[in-house]
């Protein structure tokens, strides 16, 4: 061969390996998409796999529509069987959207309530890019079942059915996904993550309690942790409200005048007043709520310094709150769950509509709380139980089978933390059915921990005024995506989050880590920077 002939083979060569290259590298397209219709298995069946131009997707119900780009759409249903009961379907619903520009990360998304529907598998981050948007394929899973509603616990009958929503859907859902992920794009995930609140930030904690090996990063927010529990607290609240709630001319509690507005309105102005400026500046917000020391018993009518009129509160209407706040016990006066901080939450719609209810309708305590007790939570499930009637020590008993498979109360985290896990968990103080005080003591439980601080894997960040996962005279916009990835992929671990709200324009706030609180400095009293973590 000549030196010219052998100089055109080696370029030829070249040209042959970088074009495969450039085709090894090229973003899956339709094709690859379409193919994953053939995953079908005796017990996983694609439902559906299509491509997906860029657009937009509703993120959930009262949320605005998320712009998406170009993606693989895949829905699987894992273990499909039938029911007998009605409006009711069993079986893993797992949906996956694997964008074409993938920046090499799984996101496992959340459900929320009681789940039972496929919600789109966006990554949704309140007032920040959703997790699609900046390029993570994410997934979603209904846990199990398709019900009604998100609060339809009618599952509960069902073994496996209540196996899924407990846990091993979201286990499922994970392997899954990962598999469907390392088919289309042709490798695996370079990160994992995992992210949800309320009933998804109790799968978030189950990841990392259940799944130590499967996510890199678990973000947790306002968590139905020990779900058992809280639903016992619903009872406990409903029964202590109708207690003192006056009755209709048929004799019938009417708990939605148990506590007028205005009344809840001066227990939120009483507890600004005594507990606004323990951080050293007034400005709406409790910062630190662990020293405030307020106590509704200051508003009853006739004290000194009780509003006038028809904002003092009865004896037994302070009682009632003190019960409520200070969390569910038994006959021997034995804490069972947590309490709670007084807030500026108590006199917003959402404490209201879930303590007390409105306009006609029930408190959620009643219905949420009352039917999950019946179908879920006891062992065997009781449909006719009149949650009046529940007896916090007799009847507790019945709760700990669900708890021992569904609660995430868990505290040795050993091999997730060993392995560099990172678990950012954040609460809002104003959480109307959450307890503050069960989240806090779990947390100071955790194990591997450090002497005293910030653990070096796990934090908590508590968020002042924000109602049940977003709301109330709170900054509740946070990109809690953005810290778990600098924390877990850059090392940078979040002492302070930057966070803004609706209620609040033009204002910035720090969330600091659990048990420091955000101190004011001095200088402009709107902007986050005139603020420490201590």
């Amino acid at each position: 061969m000549t030196v010219r002939a052998c100089v055109s083979a080696l370029l030829a060569a070249a040209s042959l390996a970088a074009g495969q290259a450039t085709a090894a590298n090229a973003a899956p397209g339709r094709e690859a998409c379409t193919a994953l219709a053939q995953r079908s298995t005796a017990d996983v069946r694609v439902t559906e796999a299509q491509w997906q131009p860029a657009g937009s997707l509703p993120a959930g119900p009262g949320n605005a529509a998320i712009a998406v780009p170009e993606h693989c759409l895949v829905r699987l249903m894992v273990n499909a069987r039938p029911s007998n009961v009605p409006d009711m379907g069993y079986g893993i619903g797992i949906e996956v959207r694997l964008p074409s520009q993938w920046n090499g990360r799984l996101l496992v998304q959340g459900g929320g309530g009681m789940n039972g529907s496929l919600l789109p598998a966006v990554g949704r981050v309140a007032g920040f890019p959703a997790a699609i948007e900046r390029g993570f394929a994410v997934v979603s899973t209904d846990s199990g079942h398709q019900g009604r509603s998100a609060i339809d616990s009618r599952f509960g009958v069902d073994q496996q059915a209540k196996l899924d929503f407990a846990y091993q859907g979201i286990e499922r859902a994970t392997r899954e996904s990962k598999s469907v992920l390392s088919q289309f794009y042709g490798r695996k995930a370079d990160r994992s993550y995992f992210m949800g609140c309320s009933t998804g930030g109790r799968e978030a904690l189950l990841a990392a309690q259940r799944l130590p090996l499967q996510f890199d990063g678990v973000v947790s927010g306002n968590a139905a942790r020990d779900f058992t529990r809280l639903v016992t607290h619903q009872i406990w609240s409903l029964q202590t409200v109708t207690r003192i709630a006056p009755r209709d001319a048929a004799g019938k509690p009417d708990l939605s005048r148990a506590f007028s507005d205005a009344q809840l309105q001066a227990v939120s102005a009483a507890v600004l007043k005594e507990c606004d400026a323990l951080d050293g500046l007034r400005d709406g917000m409790i910062n630190d709520h662990a020293a405030c020391r307020f106590t509704p018993k200051v508003l009853v009518c006739g004290q000194p310094g009780a509003p006038a009129g028809d904002s003092c509160l009865t004896a037994p209407q302070a009682d009632a709150l003190e019960k409520i706040f200070g969390g569910v016990r038994n006959a021997r006066g034995e804490p069972l769950y947590g309490s709670f901080p007084f807030d500026t939450g108590i006199a917003t719609a959402a404490w209201r509509g879930m303590h007390l209810g409105a306009n006609g309708n029930p408190p959620a305590n009643g219905t949420l709380g009352a039917d999950t007790m019946r179908n879920y939570v006891l062992t065997p499930p009781q449909p006719s139980l009149d949650p009046l009637a529940f007896d916090f020590d007799r009847d507790l008993p019945r709760t700990f089978e669900t708890a021992a498979i569904n609660d995430a109360t868990g505290t040795q985290h050993s091999t997730f933390a060993g392995r560099g896990g990172k678990l950012l968990i954040y609460h809002g103080l104003s959480d109307q059915g959450m307890s503050t005080g069960s989240l806090v003591r779990w947390y100071e439980q955790l194990t591997p921990r450090a002497a005293e601080g910030p653990q070096d894997w796990a934090r908590l960040f508590l968020v002042p005024g924000m109602t049940h996962c977003g709301g109330g005279q709170s900054t509740d916009q946070f990109d809690v995506l953005a810290a778990i990835q600098a924390w877990v992929e850059d090392g940078k671990a979040p002492d302070r989050i930057v966070a803004k709200g609706a209620a609040f324009p033009g204002r910035t706030r720090p969330l600091c880590p659990h048990p420091k609180v955000a101190r004011f400095d001095g200088g402009d009293p709107e902007n986050e920077r005139s603020f420490s973590c201590r």
